[in-house]
């Protein structure tokens, strides 16, 4: 049975009315979200197993899986300058990675693949958590928890690897970005209130790659 963190328990109905709680969890390996409802309450961290729809804590069925979200269903495009290095665009079934960036990075000897790191565990998880209407603040702490747990089940060290990627970030977002996706979801520039990204993005949004 796979195992899910959960990340959310949130009172079902109006003010939890039936008595029930919509969970919401995750899976690292592959991410994959899922939410289902259940009486029991759970705190966030903790664990549960999936065996088909059905969920189960401590050996025993607390719910029924109710939506699914998979990271593998979402198209990864890097044909793209992306300020940030990595975004998702607003319906969610795209996840861009800056062209420019690395698509392999060596950290103490082990190569890491960034779109699996930063696109399919970061940015997609960002934005499952975006489109439930968690704040971004929040949704990007849980993304960022997510790439950690798969770098490191890589057995590379996470701070190395911080400073590898920071390193690129900031060359990057340096440059000058020619060409935007027009579906590019601003939410992180917003929340950031980076009028100087903001700006550049605008004046390029919308322009293919000749």
């Amino acid at each position: 049975m796979d195992m899910y963190e959960v990340v959310e328990h949130l009172k079902s109905g109006s003010a939890g009315q039936d008595g029930t709680f919509t969970v919401v969890a995750i899976n690292y390996k592959e991410p994959t979200y899922i939410k289902f409802k259940s009486s029991q309450d759970f705190k966030v961290g903790q664990k549960v197993s999936i065996d088909k729809n059905a969920v189960f804590s401590d050996g025993k069925q607390v719910g029924e899986v109710q939506t699914t979200k998979r990271a593998n269903d979402v198209k990864i495009d890097t044909r793209y300058d992306i300020k940030y290095t990595g975004g998702y665009s607003m319906d969610g079934k795209k996840v861009y990675l800056d062209e420019h960036f690395p698509k392999i990075i060596n950290v103490d000897g082990k190569e890491v693949d960034t779109v699996e790191s930063i696109d399919r565990h970061h940015e997609v998880t960002e934005k499952w958590l975006i489109d439930d209407a968690y704040e971004y603040a929040y949704a990007h702490e849980l993304a960022t928890k997510i790439e950690r747990e798969y770098v490191e089940s890589l057995g590379v060290n996470w701070d190395d690897y911080c400073r590898e990627v920071n390193k690129q970030l900031h060359l990057v977002y340096a440059g000058k970005a020619e060409k935007t996706p027009a579906d590019l979801d601003l939410a992180p520039y917003f929340y950031s209130r980076d009028e100087k990204a903001l700006k550049e993005i605008r004046e390029t949004k919308g322009e293919k790659k000749a």
